[in-house]
């Protein structure tokens, strides 16, 4: 996640806080000795007071004494399931997943006879899984020994940010039954970047556009740029938008993502609005705007020149759909249609940005990361916490083994090219028949991070 405010701006805010900490006037409030666990404490309390969303909600005296994961939880609104605090001295206490550990996910399923089966829906480019020659579509049979069963499935995801190998056995499904099992070992690692992803199909003289977007890091511009400028070149009069596992990331690159889709938008038009609370107040930017707060963006009037000019377009979404990829769905809804394929996103309808200490030397070396907007997008349309829901509902999991993405085959992503060249598709397809049981991304996007800027 990274920081995004103006920073002379955000130096000055953080500087009043420390003073306010350190330098109380209130008879009432606690004065506690720099370098102690109520000091930390005390700063945590004082920021989120300043910054978080449900401010109003926090306790007035919170028990100083505890640990300072415990009490910044003690702080959080019942109604907030993604701020965190990590510990930029101590890696761990940073949240760890299967994916950004070893560079996949999967999937545990119930077919339709009963039988339980673990399918690898997603391998990062030079990762730890791919260098280990894991590939989508492969089924794990064992982790560490243990065959994956429903019961065990979540338990044993639970245990694996606790390690720093793995021991899998995989192998591929056909007709029905895993074959060519082999044991696989992959060790904790970094994934390097992931780069976007495009295919233009063509049938009966329309091209359609196909983008699998990862996620929306700053500095991404330059790429979708010359992605819809080979669109554009190529005549596509068709979108559509792979989302399905993008966690989010900035919202300035979304707004660029979105300023190339539909037709009739102005640098003037707006795209977002963040409401915080009673110190945020209510924040409006239009789509030049937010872009322009990645420095290293193209401007809006760049972007535009590659404009596909649409009044429609199809987005792929999943569970793991979330923050910035949900800004997308929604705040393109006021200016095109949108149609949305697969499962319910996440519902992380809110933005924030990271608190740290700017002091120096830095005194206390935590790092907030609060949810401290809401939000909308042009017509005052937000609050989907509970996800957005696809007008058609697919489940990529029907037919196994799960193909390649931008395969026109693939589930997802045939389901729309029907869609698109057919002119008919099913409002749900095949959706009770595959059940699943558990994801390993299930609360990883939980912690991912939707850039103010």
């Amino acid at each position: 996640m990274k920081n995004f405010f103006n920073i002379q701006f955000f130096i000055l805010i953080l500087v009043s806080i420390f003073t306010v900490s350190c330098n109380r006037t209130d008879d009432e409030a606690p004065n506690f000795e720099e370098g102690t666990t109520e000091y930390t404490n005390l700063w945590v309390q004082d920021s989120m007071k300043r910054y978080y969303y449900w401010a109003g909600q926090m306790p007035v005296k919170p028990d100083y004494h505890l640990p300072v994961k415990d009490f910044f939880k003690s702080l959080l609104s019942p109604q907030d399931r993604f701020s965190f605090i990590v510990n930029t001295a101590d890696t761990s206490t940073y949240p760890k997943s299967v994916r950004n550990m070893f560079g996949f996910d999967y999937t545990s399923l119930q077919l339709t006879n009963g039988e339980v089966v673990t399918v690898i829906k997603l391998v990062l480019k030079n990762s730890p899984a791919s260098n280990s020659g894991l590939e989508r579509g492969m089924m794990i049979k064992k982790i560490n020994g243990q065959i994956i069963t429903a019961s065990n499935a979540e338990q044993l995801t639970a245990s694996i940010p606790n390690q720093t190998v793995l021991e899998l056995t995989v192998g591929n499904w056909q007709n029905g039954s895993i074959i060519n099992e082999k044991n696989v070992t992959v060790y904790y690692g970094y994934s390097l970047e992931q780069p976007l992803m495009s295919k233009i199909f063509e049938k009966n003289g329309k091209k359609t556009g196909y983008l699998y977007i990862y996620d929306f890091p700053d500095g991404m511009t330059s790429a979708l740029y010359q992605k819809f400028a080979e669109f554009k070149t190529a005549g596509v009069q068709e979108l559509i938008l792979d989302l399905r596992y993008n966690y989010g990331g900035s919202v300035s690159s979304a707004a660029a993502l979105c300023s190339m889709i539909p037709a009739g938008i102005s640098a003037n038009s707006q795209f977002i609005t963040y409401k915080g609370n009673k110190n945020g107040g209510e924040v409006k930017r239009t789509f030049s705007q937010q872009i322009a707060y990645d420095p290293s963006a193209l401007n809006f009037n760049t972007l535009r020149s590659n404009s596909l000019d649409l009044n429609k377009v199809y987005i792929l979404t999943s569970k793991s759909t979330a923050s910035a990829s949900e800004i997308v769905i929604n705040n393109l809804k006021p200016y095109m249609q949108v149609v949305q394929a697969g499962e319910a996103t996440l519902g992380k309808d809110m933005a924030g940005f990271s608190i740290e200490d700017k002091r120096k030397p830095k005194k206390i070396t935590w790092q907030i990361h609060p949810v401290i907007y809401k939000v909308f997008n042009a017509n005052g349309e937000g609050g989907y916490i509970n996800g957005v829901t696809p007008q058609i509902a697919v489940n990529e999991y029907v037919n196994l083994p799960l193909r390649n993405l931008g395969d026109p085959d693939e589930v997802l992503l045939s389901s729309v090219l029907s869609k698109i060249y057919l002119k008919s598709m099913n409002t749900e397809i095949d959706g009770g028949k595959v059940k699943i049981l558990f994801q390993s991304d299930g609360t990883a996007a939980e912690f991912s991070g939707l850039s103010f800027k």
